[in-house]
């Protein structure tokens, strides 16, 4: 596992660039050819605010996949991760579910679907300090990955929306273009993101020592240390105090006045919380009336 090794612009290995993207790019090393060189972004609260799947599943419930039940869970999940980062235990619940609700789905329909989000919503909650750091290192001649929990059709869309070099994500089964409701393999997820990342580094002849790694959780640490290059980009209170002790840099680009950024969003999702429990009870209402 390679350990972070951080180089400045002028060269002083003990002065991490953190003053802005393009500073952070030219840390590569200059005798390494570019193509060697490659950047992994995860997905969520680094290149999107928030939770892209929820996203998703807003749109899926306007077309009528699944109920407003589902929808006050996947609610509250987005309001949990928005509010206290990643939870395993909830991330595999939700995963459950959302399998469930697109087996027997077309690929080409849940990606058409997604396109539909990424124009309404998902392209709206880039970060523009990351997108600035995607936008730096594809003009290094970097490769660019997006590697993700969320379905990899939603990766891969995403990836091409933002002109990267391709995503890893979750790998839902589908059958003669149909999804089943299994899963091939492990969830992107923790350590089977570094298992992948590694990999593709034989694949593509990449130097991970040379190589940049941006997370904003916890469970981001696997891919983060298997890099030269580790950013904590809107770290969780667990990835930044690890960054912290480890030397890590790390960038905030949900904005400067970060207390008032987490009381509006917590209000956000105080308020979204009850309006989906209000739909429930209303619904609960109709159904006791009959």
């Amino acid at each position: 596992m390679a350990e972070p090794n951080r180089v400045a612009p002028d060269g002083d290995p003990r002065r991490a660039p953190q003053d802005s993207a393009e500073a952070v790019v030219e840390a590569a090393h200059e005798h390494l050819r570019p193509a060697r060189v490659a950047a992994f972004f995860d997905l969520d609260n680094t290149i999107i605010r928030g939770a892209s799947a929820f996203h998703l599943a807003v749109g899926l419930r306007r077309r009528g996949f699944f109920g407003t039940r589902d929808l006050l869970g996947f609610a509250l999940h987005q309001s949990r991760y928005l509010m206290m980062g990643e939870n395993l235990r909830q991330i595999d619940q939700v995963r459950a579910r959302a399998l469930s609700i697109v087996a027997g789905r077309s690929v080409a329909e849940i990606t058409a679907i997604g396109e539909e989000v990424w124009d309404e919503v998902l392209s709206l909650r880039v970060f523009a300090g990351t997108q600035e750091l995607l936008t730096q290192h594809l003009r290094a001649g970097h490769q660019v990955w997006i590697i993700t929990a969320s379905p990899v059709e939603i990766g891969e869309l995403i990836g091409r929306r933002l002109g990267v070099t391709g995503a890893l994500g979750t790998v839902a089964e589908h059958v003669d273009g149909f999804y089943t409701g299994r899963l091939v393999g492990d969830m992107m997820h923790g350590r089977a993101k570094a298992r992948a990342v590694a990999e593709l580094a034989e694949v593509e002849h990449l130097d991970l020592g040379a190589c940049y790694a941006y997370g904003d959780s916890t469970n981001d640490v696997p891919i983060l240390s298997s890099v030269g290059h580790p950013v904590a980009i809107n770290p969780d209170a667990r990835l930044r105090r690890h960054a912290r002790a480890a030397g890590w840099p790390v960038r905030e680009f949900r904005g400067r006045r970060r207390t008032a950024v987490r009381r509006s969003t917590h209000a956000a999702s105080l308020a979204g919380g009850a309006w989906a429990a209000s739909l429930v009870i209303r619904a609960a209402r109709r159904a006791l009336q009959r």
